[in-house]
């Protein structure tokens, strides 16, 4: 990395890490007093616009959205694969208002906690899996009937560029449970914005939205081919992004020979 990457990369996160204590702290005193709707946008919407500006200054870092027509009218359950930080600032600030799963011991960092709290976050035990499961269901169904978009990180946890982890059904049961589509997201964030490390790379993401997902029918049979077809157009997807390497070709059938 080049001394000018270096310093540009320093005050990318100084002035992230600033705007987030500044911005939360305001938002602690104020945004009680407003509609949740109007909460959402001030504490989140404005922030995540703002790190996705200093994302565009100093890291070189931009975006393209394709798909944007698929978007429906009515919220439902996002599923988009997770590479990086940066979707979720991307992602946040596109819907709105939207709700994600994170881990509940966030919620008590001073000021930034305190203000996710504020978001009607789903806040979950992972060291419960069990009850995790049932706070994503019971909660992501409230969020769902209050108009709200639920986003899931099927695979679970970040994953590094070039692989892509086994989707887990809780975001495709919440939305068969609730009678609502999936809208799949793929993106190749982590080629700019790897997991790991601080380095980040200039260039630009693709953020591509596919077209509502169905259940045909309804049940544990429904939720399991409903994940598995949005796991096959995420993969599919990130193969034309480039982000995975071309799916291995069928092995050729030999010619049955005339007798």
């Amino acid at each position: 990395m080049s001394i000018l990457q270096a310093i540009r990369s320093f005050l990318f996160y100084l002035l992230l890490g600033t705007s987030s204590l500044l911005w939360c702290t305001l938002s602690f005193f104020v945004a009680p007093f407003m509609s949740f709707r109007t909460r959402y946008r001030f504490i989140n919407v404005y922030w995540c616009r703002c790190a996705l500006w200093l994302s565009k200054v100093f890291l070189g870092i931009r975006y393209e959205v394709k798909g944007a027509e698929n978007v429906p009218d009515r919220p439902c359950v996002i599923q988009s694969n997770h590479q990086s930080t940066w979707e979720t600032f991307f992602l946040s600030a596109y819907f709105e208002p939207l709700s994600q799963v994170l881990k509940r011991e966030l919620l008590f960092v001073p000021f930034f906690g305190w203000a996710m709290a504020m978001l009607r976050p789903i806040a979950i035990d992972r060291d419960n899996p069990k009850v995790a499961l049932k706070q994503v269901a019971q909660k992501g169904d409230e969020l769902l009937k209050d108009n709200v978009w639920v986003l899931i990180f099927p695979e679970g946890t970040r994953v590094p560029y070039g692989t892509i982890g086994k989707f887990s059904r809780s975001g495709s049961a919440l939305a068969v449970n609730a009678g609502l589509p999936v809208l799949p997201i793929a993106h190749n964030a982590g080629k700019f914005w790897p997991k790991a490390g601080w380095i980040r790379t200039p260039g630009t993401i693709t953020v591509v939205i596919g077209a509502p997902m169905y259940a045909e029918g309804s049940g544990p049979r429904a939720i399991a081919e409903l994940n598995d077809r949005v796991q096959a157009w995420n993969e599919q997807t990130q193969r034309e992004l480039g982000s995975l390497p071309p799916a291995p070709a069928a092995p050729a059938t030999p010619d049955k020979l005339a007798v």
